[in-house]
Protein backbone atom coordinates (compact mmCIF):
# COMPACT_ATOMS: atom_id res chain seq x y z
CA UNK A 1 0.00 0.00 0.00
CA UNK A 2 1.32 3.37 -1.12
CA UNK A 3 1.31 6.49 0.87
CA UNK A 4 0.11 8.20 -2.62
CA UNK A 5 -2.87 6.11 -3.09
CA UNK A 6 -3.68 6.89 0.84
CA UNK A 7 -3.60 10.75 -0.44
CA UNK A 8 -5.42 10.25 -3.30
CA UNK A 9 -8.43 9.13 -1.25
CA UNK A 10 -8.04 12.08 0.94
CA UNK A 11 -8.35 14.04 -2.20
CA UNK A 12 -5.19 14.58 -3.40
CA UNK A 13 -2.94 17.46 -4.54
CA UNK A 14 -6.38 19.67 -5.29
CA UNK A 15 -7.00 19.01 -1.21
CA UNK A 16 -3.78 18.59 0.46
CA UNK A 17 -2.09 21.43 -1.07
CA UNK A 18 0.96 19.00 -2.23
CA UNK A 19 1.67 15.46 -3.08
CA UNK A 20 2.36 13.07 -0.23
CA UNK A 21 4.90 10.89 -1.42
CA UNK A 22 6.27 9.45 1.72
CA UNK A 23 5.56 8.00 5.13
CA UNK A 24 7.00 11.10 6.45
CA UNK A 25 4.94 13.62 4.23
CA UNK A 26 1.58 12.15 5.56
CA UNK A 27 3.13 12.15 8.75
CA UNK A 28 3.30 15.99 8.66
CA UNK A 29 -0.03 16.23 7.44
CA UNK A 30 -1.16 14.52 10.09
CA UNK A 31 0.06 16.30 12.88
CA UNK A 32 -0.26 19.68 11.01
CA UNK A 33 -3.66 18.24 10.52
CA UNK A 34 -5.75 17.64 7.16
CA UNK A 35 -7.62 19.99 5.61
CA UNK A 36 -11.47 19.30 6.26
CA UNK A 37 -11.90 18.67 2.60
CA UNK A 38 -10.18 15.58 3.13
CA UNK A 39 -13.86 14.16 4.73
CA UNK A 40 -15.57 15.61 1.54
CA UNK A 41 -13.03 13.28 0.00
CA UNK A 42 -13.84 10.09 1.80
CA UNK A 43 -17.89 11.16 2.02
CA UNK A 44 -17.38 11.22 -2.31
CA UNK A 45 -15.44 7.77 -1.82
CA UNK A 46 -18.22 6.08 -0.03
CA UNK A 47 -21.58 7.36 -1.28
CA UNK A 48 -22.46 4.83 -3.55
CA UNK A 49 -22.16 2.27 -1.03
CA UNK A 50 -24.36 2.26 2.45
CA UNK A 51 -22.32 3.97 4.40
CA UNK A 52 -23.43 7.11 5.69
CA UNK A 53 -22.03 10.12 6.87
CA UNK A 54 -22.83 9.19 10.24
CA UNK A 55 -20.36 6.21 10.14
CA UNK A 56 -17.69 7.66 9.10
CA UNK A 57 -18.25 10.84 11.20
CA UNK A 58 -18.76 7.83 14.33
CA UNK A 59 -14.79 6.47 13.34
CA UNK A 60 -13.10 10.22 13.10
CA UNK A 61 -15.24 12.40 16.27
CA UNK A 62 -17.79 14.34 16.96
CA UNK A 63 -19.85 14.88 14.10
CA UNK A 64 -21.13 18.14 14.89
CA UNK A 65 -17.46 18.91 15.63
CA UNK A 66 -16.67 18.14 12.24
CA UNK A 67 -19.84 19.37 10.80
CA UNK A 68 -18.63 22.97 11.90
CA UNK A 69 -15.04 22.62 10.35
CA UNK A 70 -16.52 21.30 7.47
CA UNK A 71 -18.48 24.21 7.07
CA UNK A 72 -15.95 26.96 7.65
CA UNK A 73 -13.27 24.91 5.94
CA UNK A 74 -11.25 24.56 9.15
CA UNK A 75 -8.14 21.80 9.61
CA UNK A 76 -8.56 18.90 11.33
CA UNK A 77 -7.01 18.30 15.15
CA UNK A 78 -4.15 15.76 14.77
CA UNK A 79 -6.82 12.79 16.65
CA UNK A 80 -8.98 13.79 13.73
CA UNK A 81 -6.47 14.03 11.26
CA UNK A 82 -4.94 10.69 12.17
CA UNK A 83 -8.47 8.73 12.27
CA UNK A 84 -9.33 10.24 8.56
CA UNK A 85 -5.74 9.14 7.43
CA UNK A 86 -6.42 5.75 9.48
CA UNK A 87 -10.09 5.01 7.16
CA UNK A 88 -8.07 6.42 4.10
CA UNK A 89 -5.36 3.44 4.83
CA UNK A 90 -7.75 1.05 5.43
CA UNK A 91 -9.94 1.73 2.53
CA UNK A 92 -7.12 1.46 0.31
CA UNK A 93 -6.04 -1.73 2.03
CA UNK A 94 -9.72 -3.43 2.03
CA UNK A 95 -9.07 -2.06 -2.07
CA UNK A 96 -5.79 -4.45 -2.43
CA UNK A 97 -7.20 -7.12 -0.72
CA UNK A 98 -10.94 -7.44 -2.52
CA UNK A 99 -9.15 -6.45 -5.96
CA UNK A 100 -11.86 -3.75 -6.70
CA UNK A 101 -13.62 -0.02 -5.28
CA UNK A 102 -16.98 -1.19 -5.48
CA UNK A 103 -16.49 -4.79 -4.22
CA UNK A 104 -14.25 -3.25 -0.91
CA UNK A 105 -16.52 -0.57 -0.13
CA UNK A 106 -19.56 -3.15 -0.14
CA UNK A 107 -17.65 -5.38 1.89
CA UNK A 108 -16.60 -2.39 4.33
CA UNK A 109 -20.69 -1.76 5.06
CA UNK A 110 -21.82 -5.16 5.75
CA UNK A 111 -21.89 -7.34 8.88
CA UNK A 112 -19.12 -10.03 8.72
CA UNK A 113 -19.14 -13.17 10.74
CA UNK A 114 -15.33 -12.65 11.13
CA UNK A 115 -15.71 -9.48 12.77
CA UNK A 116 -18.42 -11.12 15.23
CA UNK A 117 -21.38 -9.69 12.90
CA UNK A 118 -19.84 -6.08 13.01
CA UNK A 119 -19.48 -3.81 9.85
CA UNK A 120 -16.15 -3.02 9.05
CA UNK A 121 -16.41 0.38 8.97
CA UNK A 122 -18.11 0.28 12.58
CA UNK A 123 -14.71 -1.10 13.92
CA UNK A 124 -12.52 1.73 12.96
CA UNK A 125 -13.12 3.88 15.64
CA UNK A 126 -10.68 2.36 17.85
CA UNK A 127 -6.94 0.76 16.99
CA UNK A 128 -8.08 -2.45 18.15
CA UNK A 129 -10.68 -2.72 15.82
CA UNK A 130 -8.55 -1.25 13.08
CA UNK A 131 -6.11 -4.22 13.74
CA UNK A 132 -8.46 -6.86 13.75
CA UNK A 133 -10.36 -5.24 10.19
CA UNK A 134 -6.68 -5.13 9.17
CA UNK A 135 -6.46 -9.19 10.09
CA UNK A 136 -9.25 -10.11 7.99
CA UNK A 137 -7.97 -8.42 5.03
CA UNK A 138 -5.03 -10.00 5.17
CA UNK A 139 -6.58 -13.61 5.39
CA UNK A 140 -8.20 -12.70 2.92
CA UNK A 141 -5.50 -11.73 0.97
CA UNK A 142 -4.25 -15.48 1.56
CA UNK A 143 -7.17 -16.61 0.18
CA UNK A 144 -9.63 -17.45 3.89
CA UNK A 145 -12.56 -15.88 2.61
CA UNK A 146 -13.99 -13.88 5.47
Amino acid sequence: MSTREVARKLGGISVMGRELKTDADLIHAVRQGLPSKALDAIFADLSEQQISQASVYRVIGSERTLQRKRTLNLVLSSQESDRLARLARILVRAEEALGDGSRSRRWMAQPNRALGGERPIDLLDSDAGTLTVERVLGRIEHGVYS
